[in-house]
């Protein structure tokens, strides 16, 4: 049972449009974009520290290709470096990701130019719009104190 549904219930209004909201959003056309947006959501949910979206985004993550060496990095924002098998293509993405998650938004006209290098007008409203539904959920469920629903273990190595 999720819990986010049963708050929401309480106001069906919300309750709509966030369905709506997430039945519609970007999921990926190919392999390499749905393993992009879904490092991009797990990126989004550490630099929000949001156990709950944490949970969700981890589930299935072999799926997608995603590493435990990958996860990790991504948990302490590479920290460490990256990976090799994230992609300079990527890493650009997770900056994007991790820079329209703070607060002040604040782009850097070089990292701009980055990002239109790597990415045409329709990926980086992809890559936008996908890190500020991971935002608003964030948002939501940690206003509403929902805890993680226990889709994954993945989690429990986020604190």
């Amino acid at each position: 049972e999720m819990l986010p549904a049963r708050l929401l219930a309480w106001h069906p209004q919300a309750a709509i449009s966030s369905g709506i909201f997430e039945a519609l959003s970007g999921h990926g056309r190919t392999d390499s974009e749905r393993r992009l947006l879904r490092l991009v959501r797990l990126q989004t949910a550490f630099a929000v520290a949001c156990p709950f979206c944490i949970d969700m985004n981890a589930f299935d993550i072999e799926r997608y290709g995603i590493s435990t060496q990958e996860f990790r990095a991504l948990q302490t924002a590479f920290a460490n470096g990256y990976p090799s098998s994230i992609s300079d293509r990527e890493r650009t993405a997770l900056e994007y990701a991790r820079l329209i998650s703070g607060t002040p938004l604040h782009f850097l006209p070089q990292f701009i130019e980055k990002l239109k290098i790597e990415f045409s007008e329709r990926e980086i409203v992809l890559l936008a719009t996908t890190v500020s539904q991971v935002n608003y959920w964030a948002r939501l469920v940690q206003a509403l104190g929902i805890p993680p629903a226990g889709f994954t273990e993945e989690c429990g190595r986020s604190e």
